[in-house]
C-alpha cells in the first residue's frame, strides 16, 4: 500500500536535484548534503510510491529517472513552482503590496512588454508584477504548470486549456534591406519570391509557425530556402546586411522601419493580421491580484502596442 502522506518535499527536492544534475553525487553537491543522505531521501520516497524512480546508468557513472520517476518528476516540479508563488506573494504582502502577479510574454513581446510593465505599476500599484519573456513552447509550459499568472502570446494554445481574451492587433509582414532587389519592385508575386532566402526563427516559434503557413499557402507545396537564427534581433541584423529577407511580426521592427533600416515588401496576401491575447490558465483558483492585473491588460485596449503604418 502506498503511504503518500510520508512523501516530503525533501525527497522531491533530492529527485529534483539528480534529474538536474544527473548523479546522486553531483546532487549532493548541490544541496550541501552526502551522497548517502540523498541516496537515503531517494530510497524514502521509493518506498512511500511503492514505485522505482531512479535508475543506475553504469555507461554515464549516473542515474536517470524511470518512466514512473518523470511521473514524480512533474509533481515535483508543480511543487516547486507553486512554493516559489506562495514565497512571493508572501513577500508582496509583507511589503503592502496584495499580491504577486507573474506575467509571461513571448519573445516578440519583449519589444513592448516593459512599457505594458510600466503603466501596470501606475494601473495596479499594490501588485508586483514580475516579467518573464520566452518563446512560444516556454510561455505555454509556463501555462501547463502554472508558473505563470497571465501571458501575452499571439496565438492561444490547444493545451493547456487556458481563458484567452484578444487585447490589439498583431500585423505581420515580409522585410528586407532597402537595397535587396525585391525592395525595388511593386505588387510582387509568389514566383518572385522562389529563389529568395528566408531568415526564420526558430522552431516552436509563434512566428515561425505563421511564416510556414504563409509560404504553404503561397507556394503551393514549394521549398522555399530557410535560414533559422536564434533571435529576432539576430534576424533583423541579417536582413539589414542583405543576407534575406524575413517574415517577422511588424512590432519587432517599428524603429528600423521609423529609420528605412528596413522596409516592407509589397508581396502577396500582406500584411497578415493577427492579434494579441492575454491569457491565463483555465481553472485557477480566483485571485484579485491577477484579475486586477488581467482586467488593466484589457482596458487598455492595445494602447501600448507599437503603432505601425501597414498599406
Amino acid at each position: 500500500m502506498r503511504h503518500l502522506e510520508s512523501v516530503t518535499f525533501k525527497q522531491l527536492r533530492a529527485l529534483l536535484a539528480v534529474e538536474r544534475h544527473g548523479s546522486i553525487t553531483a546532487a549532493a553537491e548541490v544541496l550541501s548534503l552526502t551522497p548517502p543522505a540523498v541516496h537515503c531521501q531517494i530510497k524514502g520516497l521509493e518506498a512511500a510510491l511503492e514505485a522505482r524512480v531512479l535508475a543506475r546508468v553504469p555507461e554515464v557513472t549516473g542515474s536517470k529517472l524511470t518512466a514512473e520517476g518523470q511521473i514524480v518528476l512533474e509533481a515535483a516540479l508543480r511543487v516547486e513552482v507553486a512554493l516559489g508563488q506562495v514565497d512571493r506573494q508572501i513577500a508582496a504582502m509583507r511589503r503592502g503590496q496584495s499580491g504577486s502577479v507573474t506575467l509571461g510574454v513571448v519573445s516578440t513581446a519583449k519589444y513592448f512588454a516593459p512599457r505594458l510593465v510600466k503603466t501596470l505599476m501606475t494601473l495596479c500599484p499594490d501588485v508586483e508584477i514580475v516579467l518573464q519573456v520566452g518563446n512560444r513552447d516556454l510561455v505555454i509550459e509556463g501555462l501547463e504548470r502554472h508558473s505563470l499568472d497571465l501571458a501575452i502570446m499571439g496565438r492561444p494554445p490547444r493545451e493547456p486549456l487556458v481563458e484567452a481574451h484578444p487585447i490589439g492587433a498583431h500585423p505581420h509582414g515580409l522585410l528586407a534591406a532597402p537595397d535587396h532587389p525585391l525592395a525595388q519592385q511593386a505588387a510582387l508575386s509568389a514566383a518572385d519570391l522562389a529563389d529568395a532566402t528566408f531568415l526564420s526563427r526558430e522552431e516552436g516559434s509563434g512566428t515561425r509557425i505563421l511564416m510556414t503557413r504563409y509560404l504553404d499557402r503561397l507556394g503551393e507545396d514549394r521549398v522555399f530556402r530557410t535560414v533559422e537564427m536564434e533571435s529576432n534581433e539576430t534576424i533583423k541584423q541579417a536582413v539589414m546586411a542583405g543576407l534575406g529577407i524575413a517574415f517577422l511580426s511588424l512590432h519587432t521592427s517599428t524603429a528600423e522601419l521609423s529609420r528605412g533600416e528596413m522596409v516592407m515588401l509589397d508581396a502577396p496576401q500582406l500584411p497578415i493580421r493577427r492579434h494579441w491575447f492575454v491569457v491565463r490558465p483555465s481553472g485557477m483558483a480566483p485571485r484579485p491580484a491577477c484579475d486586477s492585473v488581467a482586467g488593466a491588460i484589457r482596458g487598455l485596449r492595445g494602447a501600448f502596442l507599437p503603432a505601425v503604418a501597414v498599406r
